[in-house]
């Protein structure tokens, strides 16, 4: 008896198996996590894994290597912030970019940017440790009001890509092309330390 019931339970997990090693790698954008009171700065850094084996890479050809991202961050509530903004850091913080852009509106920001591979190699490490290299960091200002809480950071899939130096769409990497992974993060509003008033005696 016990050997039909092991039988379709072990068939069941070695095609579980196959389906995980039959996944293709595929890179990763991670947006961290911090806290902090209101009225307070939060600095939240954003990386970037370079997976060998994906179609982009410091492991392929020249071309062929990250070059180029658009991360988009969704944050909610859009009240608890008072003011946001992305910029490059890490390993790409003293390089010089051939385009930037930082588009924001209530609610979301976003980092675009383009290096040229000749003159600018963003200088990944090929499978480095989760959560890989830093490439930027979210500047914010938790809003006086901000209630106690979390604000979610939600990387948008459909906006968060990364090319090479060209912005090929033929070597884009997406989450729809199974080749790049996204992961959220989160900021922690503490309550307000409340402020003591030191009494005095009047002598």
């Amino acid at each position: 008896m016990s050997r039909l019931i092991a039988s379709p339970l072990a068939f069941i997990l070695c095609a579980a198996v196959r389906s995980v090693s039959a996944a293709p790698p595929a890179d990763i954008v991670t947006v961290g996590t911090g806290a902090g009171m209101p009225n307070a700065n939060v600095d939240i850094p954003v990386y970037i894994r370079d997976t060998s084996g994906t179609p982009l890479g410091i492991d392929q050809p020249p071309g062929s290597r990250i070059q180029s991202y658009s991360i988009k961050v969704d944050y909610a509530p859009a009240a608890s912030v008072q003011s946001v903004t992305f910029a490059r850091a890490g390993i790409t913080a003293a390089l010089t970019p051939s385009f930037e852009s930082t588009p924001s509106t209530s609610g979301s920001v976003s980092l675009l940017d383009t290096f040229s591979e000749t003159t600018n190699l963003i200088p990944f490490t090929s499978n480095a440790a989760l959560p890989g290299d830093q490439i930027g960091v979210l500047h914010f200002v938790i809003a006086n009001g901000a209630a106690p809480g979390t604000i979610t950071l939600s990387v948008d899939p459909v906006l968060t890509q990364l090319t090479d130096a060209s912005g090929s769409v033929a070597t884009k990497e997406t989450t729809t092309n199974a080749n790049l992974l996204l992961i959220d993060g989160s900021i922690t509003v503490n309550p307000a330390t409340p402020v003591r008033l030191q009494s005095f005696e009047v002598k």
